[in-house]
């Protein structure tokens, strides 16, 4: 009875790990790691068409769509630290082109 309601909670437990996770990722390993969230999505999604149990297919289906938006949503957090609105890792080459404070220039 209360299945619909567990799954869109839990979707929505998913969603909001899945950002924080993108920002984390792009931070560490830039977004050339946009593969690790390729093969998770299809591994995800591979394991919900084997899964018999519709709940279970149904959250892992969610979490393969998750991982697929990743691959979109690490690029562009890339070009958010580019344009200087979350830190950039200080082990890479600087790439920032913002300027250091708008109000001055």
């Amino acid at each position: 009875m209360f299945q619909s309601i567990l799954i869109g909670l839990a979707a929505f437990f998913i969603f909001g790990c899945s950002y924080p996770m993108v920002i984390k990722m792009e931070y560490y390993f830039s977004a050339r790691s946009w593969w690790v969230f390729l093969v998770a999505g299809l591994i995800s999604l591979g394991v919900s068409l084997g899964v018999e149990s519709t709940y279970v297919s149904t959250l892992l289906g969610v979490l393969a769509a998750i991982f697929f938006w990743g691959i979109h949503e690490i690029k562009e957090q890339e070009e958010r630290v580019q344009k200087g609105w979350f830190p950039q890792t200080p082990k890479r080459k600087a790439t920032n082109t913002a300027p250091t404070n708008p109000k001055n220039v």
